[in-house]
């Protein structure tokens, strides 16, 4: 682990996104929101298990410092292209910075996602996951808009 007694605590935060594509036999089923399947809720599921892996995080990447989240929110969405945006941002006031949370959440959440939705259809990507911006410690990051 890096070690990092000598930084400052800050206010860190970081959100993270993953976009997820579905084939129309997937779509069929959104309605109110959501998408429904046997297994239940889907959206729903995701958040839960998005939220879950970010707190997690520390367990499931190798030399990653277990933190004590003190919020974590996923959001998901379907944009203009029918994709499947999944935005989940951490935070905490520390001395490392929250990314690989917010980025575990945001996969995590997009595998449910691939889980829950497979047997309507398994023409299913997880399109790509990435930081979109992160505050606190020693440089701030924002993703330019065209890239998004």
């Amino acid at each position: 682990m890096v070690d990092v007694s000598a930084k400052a605590v800050t206010r860190r935060t970081a959100t993270a996104r993953s976009v997820v594509e579905l084939d129309d036999a997937i779509l069929r089923h959104f309605e109110g929101g959501d998408i429904r399947s046997k297994k239940g809720p889907v959206f729903q599921t995701a958040i839960i298990a998005g939220v879950m892996a970010a707190k997690r995080t520390g367990e499931l990447i190798p030399l990653c410092h277990p933190l004590g989240l003190e919020n974590c929110q996923v959001h998901i969405s379907l944009n203009e292209k029918k994709q499947v945006v999944i935005d989940c941002t951490a935070s905490l006031t520390a001395k490392t910075g929250v990314e690989m949370e917010a980025l575990t959440g945001a996969s995590v959440a997009a595998l449910t996602i691939y889980d829950m939705c497979k047997a309507f259809s398994h023409d299913i990507v997880i399109r790509e996951t990435m930081l979109m911006e992160k505050t606190g410690g020693k440089s701030d990051f924002k993703r330019k808009p065209d890239l998004k």
